[in-house]
């Protein structure tokens, strides 16, 4: 096979993480860049994430603590039907 190398500089310890993440999955991290490169090329596109980890609002949080409670204690409606359920939202709004 014909191949050419890349050189590139990064972070000592970005590189020990990818290869273990790599390697976590069966991987070669070469591997990894070789059929992200050819998905670059393939789509056009280039995929990748600056947005950390997302963590629920305390508000989100608050909301599912009283849903969590409303639902022990049947407060809550369910339906079988869907029409059904919407027949009650109707309701609701008049």
């Amino acid at each position: 096979m014909n191949t050419a190398i890349i050189n590139i500089k990064t972070d000592p310890k970005v590189k020990q993480q990818a290869q273990k993440v790599a390697a976590d999955m069966g991987l070669s991290l070469s591997g990894i860049i070789n059929a992200y490169l050819k998905q670059m090329v393939r789509e056009k596109t280039i995929l990748f994430s600056l947005a950390k980890k997302e963590e629920p609002s305390n508000y989100l949080l608050a909301a599912f603590k009283e849903a969590e409670e409303e639902r022990k204690n049947g407060e809550f409606y369910s339906f079988d039907d869907p029409q059904k359920a919407l027949d009650f939202l109707d309701e609701l709004e008049r």
